[in-house]
């Protein structure tokens, strides 16, 4: 019904903003990334790309902050058993493509670490959107992933995080530099490097 909703955004809240358009204010639900954002434009007009549920008890907006991550939320709440809701907390742990990272290379590991997806959910998301996803950039999937012992993107992302980055900031960081047999040393000098 709403493709996307121009206003400013006059709150921001737990898990939802508001925004406001020709004197309304649009509560919408949003996830952790796309707070953070939107924390960071608050009294600035910006464009929310949207998605309106209607259920028997009630109405809710979601919002996203690019049109990407409204791209992965569809392809999320298309699989059987995920609604709206499931899917904003999934956005909250992972950015979308991250997520599409993960889903494209059959990372069930990950995506099994992820809070509220259990070992089947993640099998069943990658078996239906592996080949709904894109992944953004040129990122090799194969080599990303191909020997990574998850333990060595896993503490340096966790030395990253000790030095002020968020954790999508130093997952982002620690997969793009990643090449094959690196230690998380590697993968955390690089990340300085290229910061």
């Amino acid at each position: 019904m709403f493709s996307y909703i121009k206003g400013e955004i006059v709150e921001v809240r737990d898990n939802k903003i508001v925004l406001e358009n020709n004197g309304m204010g649009y509560e919408i639900f949003v996830s952790g990334y796309a707070l953070k954002s939107f924390s960071e434009v608050i009294n600035t007009e910006v464009k929310v790309y949207t998605y309106f549920q209607v259920k028997e008890d009630g109405v809710a907006l979601f919002g996203f902050y690019s049109e990407e991550e409204k791209n992965m939320f569809l392809n999320l709440i298309s699989v059987a058993g995920l609604g709206p809701k499931g899917a904003i907390n999934i956005l909250s742990s992972a950015n979308a493509n991250d997520l599409s990272v993960i889903i494209a290379s059959g990372d069930v590991l990950s995506l099994s670490k992820i809070k509220g997806i259990g070992k089947k959910t993640a099998e069943r998301l990658i078996t239906e959107l592996k080949d709904k996803v894109e992944v953004v950039g040129n990122v090799n999937v194969a080599q990303s992933f191909e020997g990574v012992t998850n333990s060595e993107i896993e503490d340096a992302v966790v030395v990253l995080m000790s030095l002020g980055l968020s954790k999508m900031e130093a997952t982002t960081r620690a997969r793009e530099v990643y090449e094959q047999n690196d230690t998380a040393e590697d993968i955390i000098r690089k990340s300085l490097v290229n910061s």
